[in-house]
């Protein structure tokens, strides 16, 4: 049994008080993993394409305020 399989039979056994504790878990596992990845990517230079794109519109009056 693969180690997804495992976790997903696991899961289906918690309690619902389990089940909320991992939804919490999971949620900043998976946020942290986010924000590490969009860092890496950052410092690699793989977002400066669209970061130029995106100042070059604004200069160009294509933004508008949130």
């Amino acid at each position: 049994m693969s180690n997804v399989k495992a976790v997903e039979n696991a899961v289906q056994h918690f309690s619902r008080e389990e089940l909320a504790g991992f939804r919490e878990w999971f949620m900043n596992f998976d946020g942290e993993a986010w924000d590490r990845q969009i860092e890496a990517d950052a410092n690699a230079g793989k977002l400066d394409a669209l970061a130029d794109k995106a100042l070059t519109a604004h200069r160009h009056g294509a933004s508008r305020e949130l």
